[in-house]
């Protein structure tokens, strides 16, 4: 990746990146798109959605913070599920500063006891964020922030609501506070260095997740394969879906196409008000047997196959 480091005339400037590490379904992809002010990740209320580190550019007083929103970290059982994984911890390593981000419902248990186990291993500096706080009694918060810092050594310690916002304001002062000095990566105006193709493959991907159920997301993905400007200032997008049997394609595509109609509105619709622009969607859904072991497919995500 070619960075373009940036920086505004006269003043200090700071920079870094700070990867959101936690189990799946912590909230981390919803904060990052808090924090940065725009959708640069995608959200649903399954598990595992993000599969590769994204990152998002926020630019708080003189500080350029770069979020890197890392796949949730849990027990594997597929090659998919460890690439997953590895992309997390090597998103953690690469960072200037860690955020673990604990769902303050769920607490300590399971996968969170297990990343706080591996976070001794790792030597950047770590801040404890408890998420969905106005879910939990503030008696309860307490008690989890304390048995979290007992665990490991923790910088700071914030409570925040990232569907809210409450406490953010508090967290992004500090992590501008806390960055190295030195210029800015990206262009003040640049909020991603997702390319527009992967990020449009993104959005379907996630209406997916939110439009069907059981394995059906977890066996699928989805690849941009043309992108058109055209003449009239719209854009002709062609993407496909694909699975990996002939029975998940019929779900795909629903009763008459009713499923796949579905989800073509929907993100169509959302890519219109990201791009500012019209645009004419088509998805095709594809059988590609077993594209979980495909190494392309995986360089296509972002991912190591390797593992």
């Amino acid at each position: 990746m070619t960075e373009t480091e940036t920086m505004p005339e006269g003043v200090n400037t700071r920079s870094g990146f700070v990867a959101l590490i936690g189990p799946t379904n912590a909230g981390k992809s919803t904060l990052v798109n808090r924090l940065v002010g725009a959708k640069v990740t995608i959200v649903s209320h399954k598990v595992q959605t993000t599969r590769a580190t994204l990152r998002g550019i926020a630019i708080h007083d003189k500080a350029q913070i770069v979020f890197m929103d890392t796949p949730g970290i849990f027990k594997p059982r597929r090659r998919l599920d460890r690439a997953m994984v590895m992309a997390a911890w090597s998103g953690a390593r690469d960072a200037d500063v860690i955020l673990l981000l604990v769902d303050s419902e769920r607490g300590l248990k399971g996968d969170a006891e297990a990343i706080l186990e591996g976070l001794k291993e790792v030597r950047q500096p770590k801040i404890l964020v408890l998420n969905k706080i106005d879910r939990v009694r503030p008696e309860d918060l307490l008690k989890l922030a304390s048995a979290a810092n007992e665990a490991i050594e923790f910088e700071e310690t914030f409570m925040i609501s990232a569907t809210t916002g409450s406490g953010c304001d508090d967290l992004m002062d500090f992590l501008a506070k806390r960055l190295p000095e030195g210029p800015w990566y990206y262009p003040e105006d640049q909020i991603s260095d997702l390319p527009m193709r992967q990020l449009a493959a993104e959005i379907t991907r996630e209406k997916l997740f939110l439009r069907l159920h059981q394995e059906l997301p977890y066996s699928s993905h989805v690849e941009t394969e043309k992108w058109e400007e055209r003449k009239d200032g719209s854009v002709r997008i062609e993407q496909v879906i694909y699975v990996e049997r002939d029975s998940q394609k019929k779900i795909a595509l629903g009763k008459n196409g009713d499923a796949i109609k579905a989800i073509s509105m929907s993100a169509r619709k959302e890519l219109s008000e990201i791009l500012g622009q019209p645009v004419h969607l088509f998805l095709f859904v594809k059988v590609r047997e077993n594209w979980g072991d495909d190494p392309a497919r995986y360089r296509e995500i972002g991912l190591d196959y390797s593992n």
